[in-house]
Formats: C-alpha cells, sequence, structure tokens
C-alpha cells in the first residue's frame, strides 16, 4: 500500500511546480485586481436599451459546484492548470442567486423550476406550465390553472421563437416554454393514464404541435413520441425502443408540416448532415429530431449523425434573427442533469463545457446592444469535489492522500448519494483498482441510490446585454421570466417602454426607466 505521507509529498511537490511562474510575482494579481476593478466601474454605465433578442442558456443539474468543476475542465482541455481558466459565462458582467424551490418541494425537480423561469410562476413538483392550484399527475386540476410562458410572450409580440435541447422536446425543461400538463411524464398518449384521457388532458408532445402552431425553431431528440405505436425509426429500425409510442395514431410530424402556410420554408430533419446542408437563410421554421429519446452525451455523439448543441444553436440563431422584431431562444444543455443522476461526473462536466462553447457561439454572432443573454440551472445536485488536490490535479483524478479511517484513495469527486456506492468484501472498493478515468465511470457516493438526487442550494444566474443589471443580488427564481420581459418590452408589463414605430415595431433607443431602478452613483 503507497505510504499517505508519500502521496502528502508527492502532492506537494506537484502544487509547487505548478505555480505558473507570473504568479509567484505580486505585481501580477494586482495588476490583475486593478484591471478587473477599472472594468466594474465601467459596468455603472447601464445598458438601458430594449432588448430586440432573448436568450436562455438552462443547464439542467449546472448547480454552482459543477460550473466550478467544468471551468477547470475546459481548461485541461487545453492543456492548462485549469482553474485559472474563464468559462463564457464567467465572462458576463452581471451574476445574480436563483432560490430554487418548488412550492411543494424544498429540494425541486426540473418540471415546477421551469415553470418558474419560464412562465414567472413557482408551481409544484412535476407539473408544467400551471400554477401550484394544479396537482401532479390529477388532470382534473388543470383546467383554469394554466400560466403562459415568455416563448408564448415573445410569440404574441411578433418575434420569432425558437427551443434547442439536448434532451428530449417534450422533456421538462422545453415542455414549460408551450405545454400545460399536470404531469412532466406525460411524453405521449402512450405514458399517460386512462382516467387523464377520459378527462381531455393532452399529452405533451400533441401540445407541442398544437398550442403554439407557429414555433420557428424546434430541435432536440423526442422523435418516437411524435409516432404512432410501433413505427418503426428512421435511424434505429431494428431498436425495438426506438420505435413510435403514439396510441392515438397521430403523425404529429405530418401534422406540424401541414401547419405551416405553403409560401413558407419548413423543413423536417433527423440528421447532423441535413442540418449543416441547410441554408439558415431561405429556412422558416425547422424542425430536427435527432434521436428516438434523449440526445446522445457529447462524450458519445455520432459526428454524422448528431449536431452538437453549439451547431443547433447556430443555426437556430441564424434562422431566428431574420426576424426585425428579434427573437426568443430557449437552450438547453439537459444532459448536465442525467450525467449527475446516473452518478458520471465525466459525462455531466463535459456536457457544461458543450453549453459553454454554445454560449461563446451565441455572443459571437449577436449584439451586446440588443441582446439579452441569460445563463442559469433549474436546480443544483450533491456533487462536490475537494480533497485539498493541488493546482492542476485532473478533475476526475484522486486526492493527494489516502483517507485517515479505512486507508484506501478517494477520487476529488464525490456524490452525496446515488448509484456509485460500492461495497467491496464488506469495505468501501479501492478506486486505485478501476478506471476511474473512463467516461462511464461512477464516482463513489455516501449513500446507495440507483439515481443521484438533486441538490436543492441556491443557483447562479449570469447575465449581459440590455438591462441585464436587474439580475443581481439573491431573487426567487420566479423573478427571471419578469426581468427578460420587461428588458424586451413583452408580456403584461409595458408601461415604462417607448412607443413603438410606425412599422409597428419597438424603438431602438433606451427604455424609459423609473429612477428606482438606477443606483445613487449614476444618477448624482
Amino acid at each position: 500500500m503507497i505510504s499517505p505521507f508519500l502521496v502528502l509529498a508527492i502532492g506537494t511537490c506537484l502544487t509547487n511546480s505548478l505555480v505558473p511562474e507570473k504568479e509567484k510575482d505580486p505585481k501580477y494579481w494586482r495588476n490583475q485586481a486593478q484591471e478587473t476593478l477599472k472594468y466594474a466601474l465601467e459596468l455603472q454605465k447601464l445598458n438601458t436599451n430594449v432588448a430586440k433578442n432573448v436568450i436562455m442558456f438552462l443547464g439542467d443539474g449546472m448547480g454552482v459546484s459543477t460550473v466550478t468543476a467544468a471551468r477547470i475542465l475546459k481548461g485541461q482541455l487545453h492543456h492548462n492548470p485549469g482553474e485559472e481558466t474563464r468559462l463564457e459565462m464567467d465572462k458576463f458582467p452581471f451574476v445574480a442567486l436563483s432560490k430554487t424551490y418548488n412550492t411543494n418541494a424544498q429540494v425541486p425537480d426540473s418540471a415546477g423550476t421551469a415553470t418558474a423561469y419560464l412562465c414567472g410562476v413557482k408551481a409544484n413538483e412535476g407539473t408544467v406550465g400551471v400554477s401550484a392550484a394544479t396537482e401532479r399527475s390529477r388532470c382534473n386540476t388543470t383546467q383554469g390553472n394554466e400560466v403562459t410562458s415568455i416563448l408564448r410572450w415573445a410569440k404574441d409580440a411578433g418575434k420569432s421563437v425558437g427551443i434547442v435541447t439536448t434532451t428530449r422536446v417534450n422533456h421538462a425543461t422545453p415542455s414549460a416554454a408551450y405545454a400545460h400538463s399536470a404531469d412532466r411524464d406525460w411524453y405521449s398518449d402512450n405514458e399517460m393514464p386512462p382516467e387523464a384521457l377520459s378527462q381531455g388532458c393532452k399529452d405533451i408532445a400533441y401540445q407541442l404541435m398544437h398550442n403554439i402552431r407557429d414555433i420557428e425553431v424546434i430541435m432536440g431528440g423526442g422523435r418516437k413520441y411524435m409516432y404512432p405505436k410501433n413505427k418503426t425509426d428512421v435511424e434505429y429500425e431494428i431498436d425495438e425502443k426506438a420505435r413510435g409510442t403514439r396510441l392515438d395514431g397521430l403523425d404529429l410530424v405530418d401534422i406540424w408540416k401541414s401547419f405551416k402556410p405553403r409560401h413558407k420554408h419548413s423543413h423536417f430533419i433527423w440528421n447532423r448532415t441535413e442540418l449543416l446542408a441547410l441554408d439558415p437563410y431561405n429556412v422558416d421554421y425547422l424542425l430536427g429530431l435527432f434521436e428516438p429519446g434523449d440526445m446522445q452525451y457529447e462524450l458519445n455523439r455520432n459526428n454524422v449523425t448528431d449536431p452538437s448543441l453549439s451547431e443547433m444553436v447556430t443555426v437556430a440563431i441564424q434562422i431566428l434573427q431574420k426576424n426585425p422584431r428579434g427573437f426568443f431562444l430557449l437552450v438547453e444543455g439537459g444532459r448536465i442533469d442525467h450525467g449527475h443522476h446516473e452518478g458520471k461526473a465525466k459525462q455531466a462536466l463535459h456536457e457544461a463545457v458543450e453549453m459553454d462553447r454554445a454560449i461563446g457561439q451565441a455572443g459571437s454572432i449577436t449584439s451586446l446592444e440588443d441582446t439579452l443573454t441569460v445563463v442559469t440551472a433549474d436546480h443544483s445536485h450533491v456533487f462536490t469535489f475537494g480533497g485539498y488536490t493541488p493546482r492542476g490535479n485532473s478533475i476526475f483524478g484522486l486526492a493527494p492522500m489516502l483517507s485517515d479511517t479505512d486507508k484506501k484513495p478517494f477520487t476529488a469527486i464525490l456524490y452525496g448519494n446515488g448509484p456509485g456506492y460500492k461495497v467491496v468484501g464488506g469495505e468501501r472498493e479501492n478506486v486505485s483498482m478501476v478506471d476511474y478515468a473512463h467516461n462511464n465511470y461512477q464516482a463513489q457516493s455516501a449513500v446507495p441510490l440507483r439515481h443521484e438526487t438533486h441538490g436543492g442550494e441556491d443557483v447562479a444566474v449570469f447575465s449581459k446585454g440590455p438591462m441585464a443589471h436587474l439580475l443581481h443580488g439573491v431573487h426567487e427564481q420566479n423573478y427571471i421570466p419578469h426581468v427578460m420581459a420587461y428588458a424586451a418590452c413583452i408580456g403584461a408589463n409595458l408601461d415604462h417602454c417607448a412607443p413603438a414605430s410606425p412599422a409597428g415595431s419597438l424603438a431602438a433607443g433606451p427604455l424609459l426607466l423609473p429612477l428606482a431602478l438606477f443606483p445613487l452613483s449614476v444618477l448624482f
């Protein structure tokens, strides 16, 4: 067995050897701080323009510990120590915290939270697009309790709208943008109880095609929920699990096509090759369903059939930004959450890095002057990393010591609960005997569960662009869409907006803001 003192000595040497020369000079840190201060002072000049465009990036399950670990991973993928790296979201000037609890849950789920940050109303766990008066799985509590989302508000204001996700397009996060359901799991009528069907409730895939028929861009997974029961999938012909699920016999892709005006250019695609072959400037409506269920993890992605999140976001913006009135785009890095639930931290963190890449791509083809971008999470996970690791330690590596209790090594990344709980011969598994760098390695957990759980702490909200400064401090999660709507002059609160131009579009200048929104240092 390796001596713990030797491990500590190695760790100390590593730490010393990995300190960049420039960081040993106090001037480096002082100059860096002064540059940051200068930038902070510039932020006193608030951007009060109308947000012609609004982009919301939602990292499902992307708690603060996940953000930090993803930052280190991003740096290490570029052969740097990692800790000093800046994510794209790190560059946003304004940061807030969001309280994520559901109306009936201290630790929330992705449906109730999606209702909060998209519809502006907190809701019960497991429900989407409805108020807390709707009880989960009880169809007869839905009617009259529906709440609309910022995607609907944007569409009603004449903007183009889009949804891009790495999960199913009828999963919890995207569904709150267009559906009203007492149960997030009612993906198609096949997953609904007879009672709910008899009471007139519609499945989420059906609502996607019928509730807001002119959503310009829809991309993600979820093909099988659009087709009749047992219809063979276009990609996985011999896989029974990939076949259609619908009991009502409807072909929702055909229905989507039938709703589009004949003089418009509408495209249904199912693979990356088709996506990249499109001319976005000649596409009015796009439905891209790239997998029967959720899309593949980024680490497992087939570069021929499955586009990356960055590629989908790029095409979506190019299609949506043709509208002179602007657009609203919801982007979900949804499989961060799935990686954590499975205890597969490597999968989760690579998903987060890819979402950050998409954030950077979106920023490169939009303008700070007229585009409000918000990056946040719906909830956290019981994911952590620690163990006094030295600078530059692989984020997936071992801590530089053995446990002083069972004398075994442990990885820096651990979970509070989940499937990584392993007992071998009555003792904790020795991780040095397994490939803990494997893509699907399940990090050890304190409590055995088939699926790791969400965490209940606050999550970060990063923002840039018009009115981004309104996201500050600690907020209830349902505050977020009210800020986005205020900035874009959509929704119910329009008293602050400049009059519309003769063409019917919003005036391009600054909003008519009440003095209370400005700090005293700006007013005097």
